[in-house]
């Protein structure tokens, strides 16, 4: 064993501890790291004492020795404990990866089909299912066809230019499944690019909320904060979103921060505009997020616009925070 992880002080008060006393030896004790070397003297009367010391030295030893597995138990409950760390950490990153994988197969193959029947000449009439009770729903354009019939939830389509952003637009009668489900209605959570509940895109709402995952891999709308740079904006004034039954390009008019506010709260709540009732409805509503845009586009809606509006969440300020940006239709 190795006793030099003690100082000889500490040695020497566990000695005291166990023995219930300290006494100075002769000051010719010489080694400070192996201990102390009594002075041997052949006398009857020294007998007493140095086998009193050596009792004092034998408990010492034994206390160094259980201090010495003591450390080593706890070195070796920290390795364990290091371990297990990782490998969890690494099975995160391995289940992470493979989802955002995913998403991007997924992704690439439905972009594919769509643009691979783009050109089509066929049309499909019916119901969508989506919104149940819809009848004599509009004629599902060409590209959207099969697309459709792999998940009767699709309902459009968003595309940024200078993004990643290229993505189905699904809708549920909930604004909770595809936030952990993907095209194909496997748990994903990167979720999906989904269309709010409340929202129709057969008797147009007069704004479409389009909500999407903020993933740190960039997937979903984990870069539409890129319109928070002026500069961008610049360069992508415009994004493409379709509905399964019309095409549609939208210029940007506001980009702000928000949160998702209590009830109780009384103020502009963006998620909540969906369709404006009156002029002075749509108005008021634009006043708002003209106040909070990050800058000024130019460009004022006017009541009877079509507007999208794209929203993820923003973890810089608050955890219920949100980063959005709405886009009027211009064709």
């Amino acid at each position: 064993m190795r006793y030099e992880y003690l100082s000889l002080g500490r040695m020497l008060r566990i000695m005291a501890d166990q023995s219930g006393r300290y006494k100075k030896t002769d000051s010719r004790v010489t080694d400070n790291t192996a201990g102390r070397n009594i002075l041997n003297k052949n006398t009857t009367e020294t007998k007493k004492p140095e086998t009193l010391q050596d009792l004092q030295d034998e408990k010492l030893k034994k206390a160094v020795i259980e201090e010495l597995r003591r450390r080593e138990k706890r070195r070796k409950r920290l390795i364990t404990l290091c371990l297990l760390l990782a490998l969890g950490s690494l099975g995160y990153f391995c289940a992470y990866s493979y989802m955002t994988y995913q998403t991007e197969a997924i992704s690439n193959r439905l972009s594919y089909e769509k643009d691979k029947t783009g050109s089509a000449d066929e049309t499909s009439d019916g119901l969508a299912i989506h919104k149940d009770g819809k009848e004599n729903a509009p004629a599902i354009l060409p590209e959207y066809r099969d697309l459709y019939n792999q998940n009767q939830s699709l309902v459009g389509w968003i595309k940024i230019d200078g993004t990643n952003i290229n993505y189905p637009v699904v809708q549920a009668q909930n604004n909770e499944y595809y936030l952990t489900h993907n095209f194909d209605q496997d748990y994903d959570k990167n979720g999906s690019v989904f269309l709010d509940s409340s929202c129709d895109v057969i008797n147009r709402s007069t704004n479409l909320i389009v909500y999407g995952h903020h993933m740190k891999s960039g997937a979903m709308f984990g870069q539409l904060d890129f319109y928070a740079d002026h500069d961008f904006y610049e360069k992508h004034k415009t994004f493409a979103f379709d509905s399964i039954y019309d095409r549609g390009i939208y210029e940007v008019v506001y980009v702000f921060r928000s949160q998702v506010y209590t009830k109780e709260e009384i103020t502009f709540k963006y998620y909540q505009f969906i369709n404006a009732n009156s002029k002075a409805e749509f108005d008021s509503d634009m006043l708002s997020m003209a106040k909070m845009s990050l800058y000024d586009t130019g460009i004022t809606p006017v009541y009877g616009n079509q507007l999208v509006t794209l929203s993820t969440c923003d973890h810089t300020k608050t955890q219920e925070g949100r980063f959005v940006v709405v886009g009027i239709k211009i064709s």
